[in-house]
């Protein structure tokens, strides 16, 4: 992105410099070049709604290395390397009895990224939509596209928090950053995300056909507003299986851009660039002699099947394993993740291949076995495996699924196999084993918030 933005961020308090931020807290940009938030709180110009929209899909990639890391070492997808700091390893595989507290080390980097982050990219959603609503300089379809695509954004971000705190709950509640709202289980969590989805899709089908901005490369072939609505509905499927609403999660999947017969990989994608943008932050050189890297968990080469397409498509064999010293000895890792063919390849965050899955697992969950071994065969023609051939009742294909989902969104946006391990009750699947570690069920809430309810009263 090589034009200005207005960007959102969060910020500390003076006030609360002994107690910790409010996580939830907006500051200004202070940029001389650049219109402040203030100054698009009331009759924004196109311009300057341009400029946010920018921002938006800025806040909205900054979560991807951070939750896709951690997530897909909870899920023992992936084990990250990092030589200069070992409680990557250490901590985020619960090795030697670590386990998350409020101030656990996650909190200073999965943390940011798994709550914070997404925090920022909705309240950089809630900027743009008050600006859109509070400027003449719009038509009424205008507005509606604008607050349509933000509230799908924001529906997107909070399920990354959701998912990480789980049963501890998250707060959805934060149109005043300095009020707001209390923490809300994860089910009433999921409930209220939904919520803004339907509100966001409402909003696009009062929007007409164009939208009025820019959006950048990736969002190619979805850059009108018939694109979005089927973005924001594809993003409604992924959050309806967590809510256990099958049918639901059928209808997103109709409306959004599924193709039975279309690229897998089709779907909106985060963009990246040279300077002054950022580089793909999953991007390795192959078989370079690096100490801080990706590989591809050891359970993943032993458990798939022979001739899998999926696992030479994404796994590069180094010629020399990549290696960590742990707690629990030295971690070796064969191969590292080969998708990306450049530092400046855009990633997908939400594609075709997923919402197959999620029809197929819509499916089975309704008894409805014919149809969700047609969509498992699409997954399994497409890696070279053949027709599923194993029994037509419900545990059967949930496990073939479960299995399918391992390799097609293996290490994608944002960690799935954790989260579907939960989801089922089968996180004693996880092997840790090699590491000596221990899976996670869910992280605390992080001190800074805990800080800012003791110092209001909240």
């Amino acid at each position: 992105m090589k034009y200005k933005f207005i960007k959102s961020f969060l910020g500390g308090l003076a006030l609360l410099s002994m107690v910790g931020c409010n996580p939830l807290k907006l500051d200004e940009v202070a940029d001389p070049n650049n219109p402040s938030v203030g100054s698009v709180s009331n009759n924004a110009s196109r311009a300057q709604i341009q400029f946010l929209i920018t921002g938006l899909e800025s806040r909205h990639r900054d979560y991807l290395f951070t939750v896709t890391a951690a997530f897909g070492t909870f899920g023992r997808e992936i084990w990250y390397f990092n030589a200069s700091d070992p409680r990557f390893q250490t901590d985020w595989l619960g090795q030697t009895g670590r386990r998350p507290d409020a101030a656990y080390f996650g909190f200073g980097a999965t943390g940011g990224a798994a709550y914070a982050t997404p925090y920022q990219a909705i309240r950089q959603a809630i900027v743009l939509r008050n600006a859109a609503m509070n400027t003449g300089a719009l038509s009424d379809q205008e507005k509606k596209a604008v607050t349509g695509f933000a509230k799908t954004i924001m529906g997107y971000q909070f399920m990354i928090p959701a998912n990480f705190l789980y049963d501890n709950g998250i707060r959805v509640d934060i149109e005043d950053p300095l009020n707001p709202g209390d923490f809300v289980p994860y089910q009433e969590a999921l409930t209220a995300i939904k919520a803004v989805l339907d509100e966001g899709y409402a909003d696009l089908n009062a929007a007409g056909t164009a939208f009025p901005f820019s959006l950048t490369a990736g969002w190619s072939g979805y850059n009108n507003i018939d694109g979005i609505k089927k973005v924001n509905r594809a993003i409604a499927a992924r959050l309806a299986i967590y809510r256990k609403d099958w049918q639901g999660a059928l209808d997103a999947a109709n409306a959004s851009f599924m193709n039975l017969t279309g690229s897998l990989s089709a779907g909106p994608a985060h963009t990246y660039g040279a300077a002054p943008d950022i580089f793909n932050p999953l991007f390795y050189v192959l078989d370079a002699s690096i100490s801080t890297i990706i590989v591809v968990h050891p359970s993943m080469l032993a458990d798939a099947t022979a001739n899998d397409a999926r696992v030479a498509a994404k796994f590069f064999q180094r010629t020399t394993a990549a290696s960590v010293s742990t707690d629990a000895g030295t971690l070796f890792g064969t191969h590292q993740d080969r998708r990306w063919s450049t530092n400046t390849t855009a990633i997908p965050f939400i594609k075709n291949e997923e919402l197959i899955l999620i029809k197929a697992e819509a499916h089975a969950q309704l008894n409805q076995f014919t149809d969700a071994v047609n969509a498992i065969n699409i997954i399994r023609t497409a890696a070279n495996i053949g027709n599923y051939g194993g029994a037509q009742t419900q545990p059967a294909l949930i496990t073939e699924i479960l299995y399918q989902r391992r390799y097609s969104l293996w290490a994608e946006p944002w960690g799935h196999r954790w989260i579907d391990t939960r989801r089922y009750d089968r996180m004693n699947e996880i092997p840790v084993a090699a590491d000596q570690g221990a899976v996670f069920k869910q992280f605390p809430k992080p001190q800074a918030d805990l800080n800012w309810d003791i110092y209001t009263g909240g």
